[in-house]
């Protein structure tokens, strides 16, 4: 009896892998602000886990532990710690780091995914090359049928699927990735197997993934609209050793390369046409990893590499070819966590593993022992599902909230933010988003005050407005307090202080040092000094506006937009040479044809001629400075 139960338990546990291998990369689902991610994360948790729940009860029915040891386990085990640790040690945002994008939360699940297939015998290994295959072809299909319509038509999928770009991994290039490397297992397929019948599975399949690895690179291609845009090399490199420089050990932390990408690119980068592009990921994965995790993360690579080396240079073997491909990829390319779990796959498939069990434990000490180890293993499991049960509820209601925001439903977007906060308060885009719907709903109060008549009315808005402003500066503080190093967080509370300069007493101050610290974390940001220089303006500071907008052009001397508001910050100090001159530089940077050239050249003649400007108004690019606004609210507001 015993031995049927670990029979079927042993069949499950296989068929679990089989399924989430396949179901992978297309599994997507829209109640999720990140309808790629989230979904994968939750997949490889809840199949993982079963797994691992099933297997625990294989060995108390045995009343023995026993696993298999395959050569590759050090090397997965180092990289999923790296991972855990840069995380835990050094991510600002853990949030982040283990849950969105969740990088931390992938690596570790993949691993485990290795170490289960690891348990599986020959045949199993071998099963799950095939699982790869059909999730190839599901994904080429699902690439295909976006492209020509078909997703479209059928009305109970969500509006993202329906979009004829539609992409389940959430871009071209891991997409290509994936299929090039299946593509090795097919031409395995077809070299080596006699079954008639395998073969003809790999050449239709073959056929169908090549038609979608066609279609993606012909959507990747210049010009497109999944056209590949990749931080340089050199933009990539400099980040990385600045990033050691203050964090040699564990990085920068697990998923938070945005971060350091916004703190430590180089002034050069500014010159690219892709200098407004925040990037998540380096020109290549290794350089991510090394960015994000710090020497450990690439001394755990490295022992990757060098066992896999030694494994492939004893004996070629048309086996090793994908994982080879893949390797070779992500060195060139950048890689998403997904291709982290092919990899892990992959090397779990070629591992040899079979032929090694430990046994942990003497017949006479089993059945205590396994309820022993088994025990803190169900209870972690638990924990992991009952605060992922948490986080993904908050995302859920994060998402409806986008929804009711595009309905222009007002109310229920506030109450569904709020709702998220209170199930989640460590995920800052939750209090940014809250903070920026409250600073529009007191905005859009205060700009209705003029046509109140009543009296109670007004004082009623008033006190509402007062509200809505001190919930939207706490919140801004709130997502600062749970990413400090975030320059978009310190911009956001900054703009909310702007916003506030002309009714509240002391805005204009705070507005100064949250814009400063936004700079502080965005040295080469053209725009936030344009910003800080436009707030120097509005308070008569112009020596101060000046500086400020100096320094915009000097980190972006091509930028139209800086030259011009250095102009009219000269002409109020009544520098007029120095206003003609950055005018001058204006017209040689816009098209001549352009609402901006007209403003511009009428802007320099007025110069020339010392008058003062009117204001112009319908520009496109071109945005002077703006003076402080009149008090909507009087008296002014603590």
């Amino acid at each position: 009896m015993n031995m049927q139960m670990i029979k079927v338990l042993s069949a499950t546990r296989k068929y679990l892998l089989y399924i989430l291998i396949v179901l992978y990369p297309v599994f997507v689902f829209s109640f999720s602000a990140s309808s790629f991610v989230v979904p994968k994360e939750i997949l490889l948790a809840i199949l993982g886990g079963a797994a691992i729940v099933i297997m625990t009860a294989e060995s108390v029915i045995q009343k023995s532990l026993s696993f298999k040891v395959g050569k590759f386990d050090l090397a997965i085990l180092l990289i999923a710690l790296a991972y855990a640790v840069s995380g835990i040690f050094a991510a600002p945002n853990k949030m982040e780091a283990f849950f969105f994008p969740g990088t931390a939360t992938i690596v570790i699940a993949s691993a485990v995914i290795y170490f289960l297939i690891n348990q599986l015998d020959a045949k199993g290994k071998e099963e799950t090359s095939l699982a790869l295959v059909i999730s190839a072809v599901l994904l080429s299909i699902v690439i295909l049928f976006a492209q020509v319509g078909v997703l479209a038509k059928i009305p109970q999928l969500p509006d993202f699927v329906k979009d004829i770009n539609f992409n389940p991994m959430g871009g071209s290039l891991p997409s290509a990735i994936y299929l090039v490397v299946v593509f090795a297992i097919l031409g395995e397929y077809i070299y080596k197997k006699r079954d008639v019948v395998y073969r003809v599975f790999a050449a239709v399949s073959a056929l169908i993934v090549i038609l979608g690895l066609v279609l993606l690179i012909k959507n990747a291609l210049p010009g497109q609209p999944q056209q590949l845009r990749l931080p340089d090399l050199n933009t990539s490199w400099q980040i990385a050793v600045e990033t050691i420089k203050v964090s040699p050990i564990f990085g920068a932390g697990t998923g938070n390369y945005l971060t350091v990408f916004t703190r430590f690119r180089p002034v050069s980068y500014n010159s690219s046409d892709l200098w407004q592009v925040r990037f998540t990921t380096g020109s290549n994965f290794y350089l991510t990893a090394f960015t994000e995790l710090g020497f450990i993360g690439i001394a755990a690579f490295a022992v990757l590499l060098f066992v896999f080396y030694k494994s492939a240079s004893k004996k070629f073997d048309l086996k090793i070819l994908p994982p080879v491909l893949l390797l070779v990829a992500i060195a060139v390319f950048p890689a998403s966590a997904f291709l982290i779990t092919l990899l892990f796959i992959l090397l779990a498939g070629i591992s040899d593993s079979s032929e090694k069990t430990v046994n942990l434990l003497g017949e006479s000490a089993a059945k205590p022992a396994v309820f022993l180890i088994s025990l803190p293993i169900l209870v972690g499991l638990g924990l992991i599902y009952f605060f992922g049960y948490k986080a993904v509820a908050a995302e859920y209601t994060y998402a409806k909230s986008f929804n009711s925001l595009a309905s222009n439903d007002a109310k229920q977007t506030y109450n569904l933010m709020t709702s998220a906060i209170a199930q989640n308060p460590k995920v800052d885009r939750y209090h940014a988003s809250l903070a920026q719907v409250d600073m529009a709903l007191a905005s859009s109060l205060a700009n209705n005050l003029s046509a109140q008549t009543g009296k109670d009315t007004i004082e009623a808005d008033k006190s509402t407005i007062t509200q809505l402003i001190q919930q939207a500066i706490g919140e801004g503080k709130a997502a600062v307090a749970t990413n400090p190093q975030r320059s978009g967080n310190w911009e956001i509370l900054a703009q909310i202080y702007k916003n506030i300069m002309s009714f509240a007493t002391g805005a204009d101050q705070f507005t100064i040092q949250t814009y400063t610290q936004a700079i502080a974390f965005d040295p080469i940001n053209p725009n936030l000094r344009i910003a800080l220089g436009g707030v120097y303006y509005a308070l008569g500071r112009y020596d101060d506006a000046i500086d400020a907008f100096k320094l915009a052009v000097i980190a972006k001397p091509d930028l139209a937009n800086a030259h011009y508001n250095l102009a009219i910050a000269y002409r109020e100090k009544k520098n007029f040479d120095n206003a003609i001159a950055e005018m001058n530089a204006v017209l040689s940077l816009v098209e001549k044809d352009s609402p901006d050239y007209a403003l511009a050249k009428t802007e320099l003649d007025n110069l020339e001629r010392n008058k003062n400007i009117k204001e112009t108004v319908g520009t496109q690019n071109l945005n002077p400075p703006q003076p402080a606004q009149e008090p909507v609210i009087t008296p002014p507001l603590e």
